[in-house]
């Protein structure tokens, strides 16, 4: 997943996306419902349907939990690079507040198989860290701007011999 300089026609970014933040949740999106499927077969295989149930319940939860905050980078980094941080830190704290009001609100559901949805909650956490930390690893994004070749180098704007 490296980022390629933009040619004409086409936007700068990973090969298929518009942006990293796309591919990132798309490529953790995928790798954590992977592994809810495994568990939920798992878990209805050992248990029964309420646990294959919790599995995938708590996927969705993680899932979305994660997904919100790329889909923010996405958003508010094309616009306003520089206040993308702030951004996450505001929809981390609603995302904070949103859903435990929601699992609060609509509170534990009879069928829930609580070791299952708590395992799966650890697992899906991990794996979607693991991917997003992989896919920003693969990225090479520019911090600096580089300095033009015309510029005089040194404090008395000529070279050192």
């Amino acid at each position: 997943m490296k980022s390629k300089p933009a040619r004409l026609g086409r936007p700068a970014g990973a090969v298929g996306f518009s942006s990293l933040w796309l591919r990132l949740a798309v490529l953790c999106t995928g790798a954590s419902a992977a592994v809810a499927v495994v568990l939920a077969v798992a878990a209805w295989l050992t248990a029964n349907a309420a646990a294959a149930g919790s599995v995938i319940f708590a996927a969705v939860v993680v899932i979305s939990f994660f997904a919100i905050s790329l889909l923010v980078g996405h958003f508010v980094g094309r616009r306003n690079p520089s206040g993308a941080i702030g951004a996450f830190a505001v929809v981390y704290l609603v995302k904070i507040v949103g859903f435990a009001a929601l699992l609060i609100w609509i509170g534990t559901p009879v069928w829930i198989n609580p070791p299952w949805f708590g395992a799966t909650g650890i697992v899906t956490v991990v794996v979607w860290q693991a991917v997003e930390l992989w896919g920003f690893s693969r990225v090479r994004l520019q911090i600096f701007d580089e300095p033009d070749d015309d510029a005089p180098s040194g404090p008395s704007g000529g070279s050192r011999d």
